[in-house]
């Protein structure tokens, strides 16, 4: 019996073309625009967090002052760190794979006649492992050019282009300001991080050569910290704020003069953000279902107004009004699963079609794709009950006899 109301809800449906695309066009917009939206939404969802993870994997940054997004601004009294501080940390924190003070300035860099504005910062190999950072080409720094404070630095890949085009910097003397460097290692790329900020172009050169020939202070404005996998970041954040209040001699009651940022927070904060975005987007869209069920709605009562001689007819002979019923139900139901089934379609195309232009990865989901078909073929079944239990209920001979 089912399959025979199908067979008579294709066989209308391919009799009234026009008039059905045009009834199911609300169902293909809701479709389309709710997978497109939510499935963007998890591909920028996906691409905040690999951009994060670019920074390092269980990284906590401190830094002097107060935090700006707690605060409003920062501490009056912004004291700089020092060596010790992060020593300190090294010696005291349990549960650290690496820390690495740092120090850092913009500055000009000079290779022969090509100059670019970029940042050097003074580090040691610590800060490589800290960030997950490689070499593609060249050597880390040695003992000797750490404790020496030597004049080597690495380079990233934008300052690199800039300066030597597609040329191999490995060997090349690079001016910082008066000092001529030697280029002793290539940074791996890494890409614009999800601040905007391009991490590649930098020049590394090691924390005693910054602070000796380029501060001219002992002044660590920087520590970045790397937590063992399976060690807690709360636990680890809480050990260096102990540490650094007694370092720092600040009291009870007293508000710090420094922040420390758990990394894992702040992939937490952004990814949560972009998740609430993405539900609201996709109940948006979600409104357009609603529409298209109104259309469907619409349609069917024409549909019975149209078809009341045939409807009497069929009562008369001896069907029953479940049987009517049954054939108006499933032929709004048909309607709308096809519209859901072409939604499906045009909106996995236009969230490809969007991931390519805005540049995240397109992440298919199954089951937000079956939750858009579910809900097309739930509206059909909510809007069509209407006019199906109408055209149920008409008395047979008042039917036969409309015009």
């Amino acid at each position: 019996m089912i399959w025979e109301n199908i067979i008579l809800a294709l066989r209308e449906i391919r009799r009234n073309v026009l008039r059905s695309v045009l009834t199911i066009l609300g169902i293909v917009i809701g479709v389309a625009a709710v997978i497109t939206m939510v499935t963007l939404g998890s591909g920028a969802t996906e691409k905040v967090t690999a951009d994060i993870a670019k920074l390092g994997s269980n990284m906590l940054h401190v830094k002097p002052g107060q935090d700006r997004r707690g605060s409003g601004g920062v501490s009056s009294s912004k004291e700089l760190f020092d060596i010790e501080d992060a020593r300190a940390i090294e010696r005291e924190v349990f549960g650290l794979r690496a820390v690495a003070p740092t120090a850092s300035k913009p500055i000009q860099a000079i290779i022969g006649n090509e100059n670019w504005s970029t940042s050097v910062m003074g580090v040691d190999n610590e800060f490589l492992k800290v960030k997950e950072w490689s070499l593609e080409s060249g050597s880390l720094f040695s003992n000797g050019d750490l404790k020496a404070g030597k004049a080597v630095c690495f380079i990233g890949t934008t300052a690199a282009k800039a300066l030597l085009g597609n040329e191999n910097p490995v060997g090349k003397r690079l001016r910082l300001g008066k000092i001529s460097f030697t280029i002793i290692g290539r940074l791996q790329s890494k890409g614009q991080s999800s601040f905007g900020q391009d991490q590649d172009d930098i020049v590394l050169i090691p924390l005693r050569t910054f602070q000796r020939r380029i501060a001219g202070n002992q002044d660590v404005s920087a520590i970045y910290v790397s937590a063992n996998e399976g060690v807690s970041t709360e636990t680890v954040k809480a050990d260096i704020e102990q540490v650094m209040r007694e370092r720092r001699r600040i009291s009870a009651g007293e508000d710090d003069n420094f922040y420390v940022r758990d990394m894992a927070e702040v992939i937490s904060t952004l990814t949560g953000t972009t998740k609430v975005l993405t539900a609201l987007l996709g109940a948006v869209a979600a409104v357009s279902l609603l529409v298209g069920g109104i259309g469907i709605m619409n349609i069917m009562l024409v549909s019975v107004t149209e078809r009341t001689r045939e409807i009497g007819t069929r009562l008369a002979i001896g069907a029953m009004e479940r049987d009517v019923l049954m054939q108006f139900l499933i032929e709004a139901v048909v309607l709308s699963c096809f519209g859901g089934i072409c939604g499906i379609g045009l909106g996995l195309s236009s969230a490809a079609a969007g991931a390519r232009i805005l540049e995240v990865p397109f992440v298919f989901q199954l089951d937000i794709t079956a939750l858009a078909f579910g809900f097309s073929a739930l509206v059909g079944i909510v809007f069509g009950l209407f006019p199906a239990r109408k055209a149920a209920q008409m008395d047979p001979i008042e039917a036969l006899r409309h015009e």
